[in-house]
């Protein structure tokens, strides 16, 4: 009898579909001439594009409560540090100019939702009804904290709700702690604050 742990099949033709869809909207073939779903939005809307990242955290976080690895407290950590390792690597490849480095990216803003979410998967472990009611509790308290200091909270010599690339909480938060090391000169499409939500 075979005692390797089940696949889910699903979740890998999932995880395979996505993954496709990022080779496609990442190789569109002429810049020049793209179909606009295959183009992430400027700033505010969506397009299928801009789907691919949450897939990706999606198929994240079914993972982790089928993994039995992300019980232990040194598996979370290493899975998250070799993400954010390849991460990093990636952004500075291949000149490695450090004074020029991208920090935040879309490995490591993984890395970090897998660390949170795998944390609180394995801080909040009981009966599967309480443990739903808390992580949903959680991501809701997340959400609407976000949302509310991005409203109500005015960067230093900023308005309070701008809700502009340059002119947030999250991109002068951004700036303080990286600044230089950010995909635009003022801000970051995968900062650190608006991981939270």
């Amino acid at each position: 009898m075979d005692s390797s742990p089940q696949r889910l099949v699903s979740l890998d033709v999932f995880r395979g579909l996505t993954m496709a869809a990022m080779v496609i909207v990442n190789n569109p073939g002429d810049w020049g001439s793209v179909y606009w779903p295959l183009l992430h939005a400027d700033w505010h809307g969506w397009t299928p594009t801009d789907l691919i990242f949450p897939f990706f955290l999606f198929i994240v976080g079914v993972s982790i409560t089928l993994s039995k690895k992300s019980a232990t407290w040194s598996s979370i950590l290493r899975r998250s540090a070799i993400i954010l390792a390849l991460g990093l690597f990636l952004a500075g490849y291949p000149r490695f100019d450090i004074s020029r480095w991208r920090i935040p990216g879309v490995l490591q803003r993984i890395a970090l939702c897998y660390l949170a979410a795998a944390a609180i998967y394995r801080v909040t472990t009981g009966e599967r009804r309480r443990q739903a009611v808390m992580v949903t509790a959680i991501a809701i308290a997340l959400a609407i904290g976000y949302w509310a200091v991005m409203l109500l909270v005015a960067p230093p010599g900023g308005v309070a709700g701008d809700l502009t690339p340059e002119g947030n909480l999250a991109a002068w938060v951004d700036r303080v702690l990286m600044d230089g090391h950010l995909w635009r000169p003022r801000w970051d499409p995968e900062g650190l604050p608006s991981t939270i939500p």
